[in-house]
């Protein structure tokens, strides 16, 4: 007998005390009570346990026939015990795979338990048939392997195959000395039509050599039983009815369990109204059908929103997720392909279905709020070919815990970090970026620089991007360049653009050096970068510098600020000298066709304004500017629409005009929302320039 027995036994001997101290029930072993007539009723407990009783001297005449018996049928010597009858080898679903623990957890006493000991001890004495029902998951094999190996010690167990001819049972039985028992699990299976099926007159001859059968069956197929002819047996069965959802009691014999088995306590803590047993059988069930339905022929999308909401909570967002973050997340799992092939509504509802009746894989909170179904969260502890969470993934869970006062930021920060440092001693550069990311947010600069530094030596063009922003905001341009240099080459814009301007203002450096050395090239080149950062008059004077060198090049650039000055004439004189040296551009602004006219500013604008908000609005600006306000309003209204603030802005200055305050208060303050200063200054919600 192995030792989760003998605990079992001992388990259950004290329970046996404590009900015999209070209803003078009799232990085993102890002298069998006067028989009793066979037609008496036996109650117990409230109705738990009843049925006709067959006592063996009722049927001790009955004349026990050996029809023909497969010969398959091992030698009954050979069958094993009842405290040896391994549970999953005799129909107990294994639970979730753990490394160093059984397919089935210790068995935890249940309420019923009693009232199967009694009809057990009974059927022990007597022969006849116990039967154990209860809904789908309810723990019926596991409770009746476990009240055989503690009231059947010493029975010797057959376990026929469906479809088995049991007829022969009683003569293979008959003059042996020994006990014996019969488990058919499912007992509806065995009270078919077919020949050799469970049916009184072999139940009686069973009971006269005081042989007990054991059975299970489901309500559902009890009950359709019962109202069949085959189901008559059934009139004959002790009956204890096992109830799915476990009681505050069954509960607490978790804690007693004496090896700490964590996916009892698992399933004690989060199994509700579906039960232990349901719990525990479905768990693997559940891991499957999800971790296969990510292959692209099956339901990856369904998987990937599951997963989502699964690695959030292994985050540490355990909470109710919106299904906006969730659709977010499950976008970015590389490793699962196909979505393309599932819509989002087919992905939900193949989630949400209820397995077995009982459990689904998401879980609707409140609202559109979800959460990953807890019996997956448990068991992702469990599983090692589940992927660790991913740095997006991460990166998200973070931002929500920010955001939302539900979560401890603190607490995720670091279940990210440690999360981020195996990734990163397992060589990925990402983890060091998002270490370096981390840390920044925790205001950790010092920290932050240095991971971003190790990140970028180790070829993150992003970490090289923030370590020259870092740089540069420290003035230090030079040591920045490179690597905003990296970074631009990566496709960050934002690099490319700061290191734009670090270049320009060195550039602004070199041309101030070599003017003022008697560069004329330099001067205009400074000149140059003057005008296009609007510093007109800077600019002339730079001009100045390099014409007074007679420097020829510069003549276009004299005859572009003098244009801007609207000093036509002097403007013509150098343009013309630029020409003349061959300066094509200086002579397209020379050319008679260039001569603008109302037509062709249309036309230009006209073109792109149906698609773009910019020319839209512009287009109706030059219409008003030519007394041409009507037409210019749809154009302003397109602008809007196409999401340009200035037309909107336009709008409120046509009301303004004629005179309908409240309507121009209106555009103004669309304007001003999508962050036009010119509306907002007229809301007087900014400064004037």
């Amino acid at each position: 007998m192995d030792e989760e027995s003998v605990e079992r036994i001992a388990a259950r001997a004290a329970m046996h005390h404590a009900r015999e101290a209070s209803t003078g029930a009799r232990r085993p072993g102890a002298p069998a009570p006067p028989a009793r007539p066979a037609a008496v009723r036996n109650t117990v407990s409230g109705g738990s346990v009843h049925g006709p009783v067959i006592q063996a001297d009722t049927i001790s005449t009955v004349t026990i026939q050996a029809p023909a018996f497969p010969s398959a049928v091992p030698d009954p010597e050979t069958w094993p015990v009842a405290e040896n009858l391994d549970p999953v080898t005799f129909g107990v679903r294994p639970a979730e795979r753990v490394p160093g623990r059984r397919a089935a957890p210790p068995y935890i006493l249940r309420a019923r338990d009693g009232d199967l000991d009694t009809a057990l001890e009974q059927a022990a004495q007597d022969g006849g048939l116990v039967l154990v029902i209860g809904e789908p998951f309810a723990g019926k094999t596991r409770t009746a392997l476990a009240g055989m190996a503690d009231q059947l010690r010493g029975f010797r167990v057959f376990a026929p195959a469906r479809g088995t001819d049991l007829r022969g049972l009683p003569a293979l039985l008959n003059g042996r000395r020994g006990r014996y028992a019969v488990w058919l699990d499912d007992l509806d299976g065995y009270l078919d039509d077919g020949e050799g099926r469970l049916e009184p007159r072999l139940l009686a001859q069973l009971a006269a050599l005081k042989a007990v059968v054991v059975g299970t069956m489901r309500e559902d197929a009890y009950d359709a039983c019962r109202a069949a002819p085959h189901g008559r047996v059934l009139d004959l069965a002790r009956t204890v009815e096992l109830a799915r959802e476990w009681s505050p009691s069954e509960r607490e014999q978790v804690s007693l369990a004496h090896d700490g088995d964590p996916r009892l306590a698992d399933a004690a803590r989060s199994s509700g109204p579906v039960g232990v047993a349901a719990y525990l059988t479905l768990s693997p069930l559940l891991w499957e059908e999800w971790w296969r339905a990510r292959r692209a022929d099956r339901h990856p999308r369904g998987h990937a929103l599951v997963r989502a909401a699964l690695d959030l909570a292994r985050c540490g967002l355990t909470g109710p997720l919106p299904m906006d973050l969730l659709l977010k997340v499950h976008e970015g799992y590389a490793d699962v392909t196909g979505l393309e092939r599932e819509s989002a509504e087919d992905a939900l509802a193949w989630a949400v279905a209820r397995r077995h009746g009982l459990l689904p894989l998401l879980v609707r909170v409140t609202g559109d709020t979800w959460r990953a179904a807890p019996i997956l969260v448990e068991a992702a502890a469990r599983h090692d070919e589940l992927p660790a969470v991913p740095g997006p993934v991460w990166g998200c869970a973070l931002e929500t815990a920010r955001t939302d006062p539900a979560y401890d930021y603190g607490e995720v920060a670091a279940a990210a970090r440690a999360a981020f440092r195996r990734a990163a001693d397992d060589g990925d550069t990402t983890a060091l970026h998002s270490l370096g990311l981390l840390a920044e947010s925790l205001g950790q600069g010092e920290e932050a620089e240095q991971w971003f530094r190790r990140a970028a030596a180790a070829g993150e063009a992003r970490s090289a991007g923030r370590i020259g922003r870092l740089l540069a905001e420290r003035g230090e341009d030079r040591a920045a360049e490179p690597f905003l240099e990296t970074a631009a080459e990566a496709g960050d814009a934002e690099a490319a653009t700061l290191l734009g301007k670090l270049l320009q203002a060195r550039a602004e450096r070199c041309f101030k050096a070599g003017a003022r050395h008697g560069s004329p090239e330099a001067a205009q080149l400074l000149g140059d970068l003057r005008l296009a950062r609007g510093d007109v008059d800077n600019a002339l004077y730079s001009y100045l510098d390099a014409a007074w060198a007679q420097y020829e090049p510069v003549a276009r650039s004299m005859g572009l600020i003098h244009l801007l000055w609207r000093e036509h004439k002097v403007a013509e004189v150098w343009l013309r000298r630029a020409a003349d040296s061959g300066d094509a551009c200086a002579a397209d602004f020379l050319d008679p066709l260039s001569v603008d006219t109302l037509e062709r500013a249309v036309e230009f604008f006209q073109d792109d304004a149906e698609r773009r908000g910019f020319d839209a609005s512009n287009l109706g600006v030059l219409l008003e500017e030519h007394g041409r306000p009507g037409e210019a309003r749809p154009w302003y209204l397109k602008g809007y629409e196409q999401g340009d603030a200035y037309g909107a802005f336009r709008l409120a200055e046509l009301h303004k005009k004629d005179g309908d305050d409240a309507e121009a208060g209106t555009w103004y303050r669309k304007a001003a929302d999508m962050g036009h200063l010119g509306a907002k200054r007229a809301l007087g919600e900014a400064p004037e320039p």
